[in-house]
């Protein structure tokens, strides 16, 4: 039983360490990918803490979505906005080598500027709606997927360099990221069209990374996470306007 509580615990700092500024920068092994979506959940449960503390403060939607965006950076070490990053200003190459240097690089030029604009824009405004009802299991339930939204890409796609961050879930086997999706799809219950979303995304980020590049890289699977947690969070936005 003692083995057993310990392999959770090094799961969870895994996940944890891989995903958020948080756990000692752990890489991930086969026991952290059912962490994923958990820790991710775990992200939106703060975020969604401080927006709903920011509103409470200042009544100001706009206001308490700017904070959580911030506090969304700050716990997550803007690891996923640096990969988001860097991968719009690999796209704007020539060829996939040159894509891979600018990637390389940590100058952020206009592709990534405005892809970071953009994203955290649509971010806060997805907030801010969200922030206005009051509704935190939308916020939950797209960072959990989002997390999970690297572990498809790891598993269809080989590794485009020799080395990376990302390379941690080079030889995923489609099983576990399977048994890793479980848990995304069952946080993601109070927010269905999250999952509408993230699954888009991962398409398309798959797609664009076979044909570009190869296969992914930390960077992309680091864009991956931060997109489709915006689009996630539209879609629950949409998925309230529906119902309303």
């Amino acid at each position: 039983m003692s083995v057993g509580v310990e392999d959770v615990g090094d799961g969870a700092k895994g996940a944890l360490g891989f995903l958020t500024a948080f756990g000692g920068a752990a890489e991930p092994d086969r026991r952290s990918i059912a962490w994923f979506a958990p820790v991710g959940a775990l992200v939106g449960f703060v975020v969604g803490a401080v927006w709903w503390g920011a509103g409470e403060g200042w009544s100001s939607s706009l206001i308490a979505a700017t904070v959580a965006v911030a506090a969304d950076a700050a716990v997550t070490g803007m690891l996923h906005l640096d990969g988001l990053a860097d991968s719009a200003d690999g796209l704007g190459a020539r060829d996939r080598e040159r894509a891979l240097a600018i990637m390389r690089d940590h100058s952020v030029g206009a592709y990534g500027t405005s892809a970071l604009v953009l994203d955290l824009l649509l971010k806060s405004a997805a907030l801010g709606a969200l922030a206005e009802r009051g509704e935190v299991l939308p916020v939950i339930a797209a960072f959990a997927v989002s997390r999970a939204a690297a572990l498809p890409l790891a598993a269809a796609l080989p590794y485009a360099r020799p080395e990376g961050t990302g390379r941690a879930l080079h030889g995923l086997s489609p099983r576990v990221a399977a048994a890793g999706l479980v848990l995304a799809v069952a946080l993601a219950v109070p927010a269905p069209g999250t999952l509408v979303a993230a699954a888009a995304v991962v398409a398309a980020v798959g797609l664009i990374a076979h044909r570009r590049l190869g296969g992914v890289t930390g960077d992309v699977l680091g864009a991956a996470i931060e997109l489709t947690a915006t689009a996630a969070l539209v879609a629950g936005v949409v998925g309230l306007n529906s119902v309303a």
